[in-house]
């Protein structure tokens, strides 16, 4: 195999990456890391000392790619599926950059100090954090009313990394009742071929997951 992913199967970045990799339909191995697990922090470590996941190994260049939007231009660039996940007109690009860094910095940022709160049980004041997933959610409901996919005609790297942060952020903060065109891709996400395997994948560890009574049961 020309690729090693090196992640773990509940991770949200972890998620954003395999879905990318569906959707190129690339050739690569996987390595479940367990950060708990010494050897395996050494391994990761070894390849990029931050130590966070994922990931890739890139064999045949020699060449280790750490975090998920580096490695999804990567991928794009070096092993491309039929469907560019970021597109070559310059305007189209900018604009699912755009989204791409939005959900990582807007919605998966606030949901992982939720997450992470309850995991460690710090019990901290988390009001900022779900106002600012409300607010998120207003800006994706304004700018899905005439679009199929968040930033440009084709399924691009905003939308790989719109799914595993609407997918564990709607467990912490549910989606308003009038955000019809947010419910709407979020469905259309969901329905993606590469996100459902990706989601069968998790199932195994959903309970794992500080919230996972809230993950909806057609999930599990």
């Amino acid at each position: 195999m020309p690729l090693t992913l090196y992640y773990h199967p509940l991770s949200s970045f972890c998620h954003k990456v395999l879905i990318a990799l569906y959707e190129n339909g690339c050739e690569f191995e996987k390595r479940v890391i367990n950060l708990g697990n010494e050897v395996d922090r050494a391994e990761l470590q070894a390849l990029w000392p931050i130590g966070k996941f994922p990931v890739i190994r890139d064999h045949a260049r020699q060449r280790s790619v750490p975090e998920s939007t580096i490695i999804i231009e990567y991928l794009d660039r070096f092993y491309p599926g039929q469907h560019p996940l970021v597109p070559a007109d310059w305007e189209s690009a900018l604009e699912v950059r755009l989204w791409d860094r939005f959900f990582d910095h807007y919605v998966q940022a606030p949901m992982q100090r939720i997450v992470a709160d309850r995991l460690f049980g710090t019990h901290g004041d988390l009001t900022k954090e779900r106002a600012l997933l409300a607010t998120a959610y207003r800006m994706i409901e304004h700018q899905m009313a005439s679009r199929i996919w968040v930033a440009s005609a084709e399924f691009s790297m905003a939308d790989c990394a719109a799914v595993p942060a609407l997918f564990y952020a709607s467990t912490l903060v549910e989606f308003p009742d009038d955000a019809g065109h947010l419910r709407a891709y979020f469905e259309r996400l969901m329905n993606r071929p590469s996100v459902q395997r990706v989601i069968d994948e998790a199932k195994p560890y959903f309970l794992h997951y500080p919230f996972a009574e809230a993950i909806p049961a057609r999930f599990r």
